[in-house]
């Protein structure tokens, strides 16, 4: 089963690790591993392309199938290995909706990441501005205030999305802790901080802790410190 499965993917990014923690929750272990730099370009490697012309990470292959994108991946497992460790997506319609919504929202946290990240690589140096850049910080601060509430209005010991750990939580979680790991203040956003602390405890997070976080777990970058 897991045995025929192969999973490239890049220490700290947050869609190869989504998928690493849903393996877990499904008791997927004994995949095949394979670790890539994205500084060296071993995901533009042939190997990679061959699965995946856009030579992208994560690329995951079960026996024949290819999947290329982390949500898809992640659907696919819980699909067919549905009794199989963890139920990620809920059967009560409710809950199931809540999920979903979650899961298709947390796009708007990485857009915001990415229009951050792509500033400075594709803006020319003359024309970047402080205040450009701090326009893009503000809406990636927007967008989180909509998490701080959605995670204040779960209440105590709840998830993302509803009571339980689910899917949801297995795609947002990795986005949360590579916030805080890039300087967003867990001050400005204590319920998220509140959720992020309790989640990261969770074996499966805890099994698939990013391999460079763990060998500098104080490393903190500032790159979001305005956020």
């Amino acid at each position: 089963m897991a045995s025929d499965m192969v999973l490239y993917w890049g220490s700290g990014s947050p869609p190869c690790w989504r998928v690493q923690v849903v393996l877990e929750e499904k008791k997927l272990q004994g995949y095949k591993s394979k670790l890539l730099s994205f500084e060296k370009g071993e995901h533009k490697s042939a190997e990679v392309l061959a699965l995946n012309p856009r030579g992208q990470l994560p690329t995951f292959k079960d026996g024949t199938t290819v999947i290329n994108e982390s949500l898809g991946i992640c659907l696919y497992l819980e699909n067919k290995y549905k009794t199989k460790g963890t139920q990620l997506i809920c059967d009560d319609p409710k809950e199931y909706a809540a999920v979903y919504q979650k899961i298709l929202e947390s796009n708007n946290i990485i857009q915001r990441i990415g229009d951050i990240m792509q500033y400075s690589r594709r803006v020319p140096e003359s024309e970047r501005t402080e205040a450009g850049l701090q326009r893009l910080m503000e809406a990636l601060s927007e967008e989180l205030k909509f998490w701080e509430g959605y995670v204040q209005k779960m209440g105590a010991g709840s998830h993302i999305a509803v009571k339980n750990f689910t899917m949801a939580d297995a795609v947002i979680f990795p986005i949360i802790a590579a916030l805080f790991r890039f300087g967003v203040s867990q001050d400005k956003y204590p319920n998220l901080a509140k959720y992020y602390n309790s989640v990261k405890s969770r074996p499966s997070i805890q099994a698939t802790w990013p391999p460079h976080w763990k060998e500098n777990p104080d490393a903190v970058m500032d790159m979001l410190k305005n956020v």
